[in-house]
């Protein structure tokens, strides 16, 4: 039985990989912003555990795990959390891009390093769940899409630096998908959301399991999903 660590497991992509890992008996553990919420992921995943800790503040990431007892090794730690805020360059604060990049981009580059040692300890896989957004950006996206491009660099330099102690690194760059934070997306740029039109979160955590699940001696680095409607 694998061990993995997932971040936005409440809702959207987060929610759906956690689901079909605990459909399947994996041992699951579940990052909380705080404890209310792991109360709530503990009821919605029975069985699974949480670690407690705000991704919008990284720099107090190390003080709430040295107060936690993180699993012994972990064999996939799949980023999903994120938010978005868009708006022209011209109108978007200081405010707005520190929020985005430490929720987006510095607080997976510190969990990740603060729990590096279990996932070299398992030879392990992280997955970072980017956007295609990571690949392009266009207009009233700036400060999202700067996120997801510095993860991008995060996830290549990391593959690089832990290739030799087993480690994989994989990009999975979802295209538009029916989640909560898409429909937030919608309301800002002033369009109607109909779901339909989008792939469901279920397609995107297929799209992960398949790069969990690649044997050992074969590693994804980019996956690109697309809605095909």
């Amino acid at each position: 039985m694998a061990t993995h660590l997932i971040t936005g497991a409440g809702s959207g992509i987060g929610a759906a990989l956690a689901r079909r890992l605990a459909e399947r008996g994996e041992d699951l553990w579940l990052w909380a912003r705080d404890a209310g919420r792991a109360r709530e992921l503990e009821k919605h995943f029975p069985g699974a555990r949480t670690l407690v800790g705000d991704l919008g503040e990284p720099e107090r990431l190390s003080w709430a795990l040295g107060h936690q007892s993180p699993p012994d090794r972990i064999d996939g730690l799949v980023h999903c959390a994120g938010v978005a805020e868009l708006g022209p360059v011209g109108d978007l604060t200081p405010a707005v891009w520190r929020a985005t990049l430490a929720a987006n981009l510095v607080a997976p580059a510190e969990l990740t390093r603060l729990l590096l040692p279990q996932v070299r300890a398992a030879r392990g896989h992280v997955v970072f769940v980017n956007s295609g957004a990571g690949l392009r950006a266009n207009p009233e996206w700036s400060a999202y899409a700067a996120s997801k491009h510095g993860l991008r660099a995060l996830a290549d330099a990391l593959r690089g630096e832990e290739a030799a102690n087993g480690v994989r690194v994989t990009s999975v760059y979802p295209g538009r998908t029916a989640t909560p934070m898409q429909e937030k997306i919608h309301q800002q740029e002033g369009k109607a959301y109909d779901p339909d039109r989008w792939m469901t979160a279920d397609d995107v955590a297929t799209t992960v399991l398949t790069a969990l699940d690649l044997p050992r001696g074969a590693e994804v680095t980019d996956l690109t999903v697309r809605p095909t409607g």
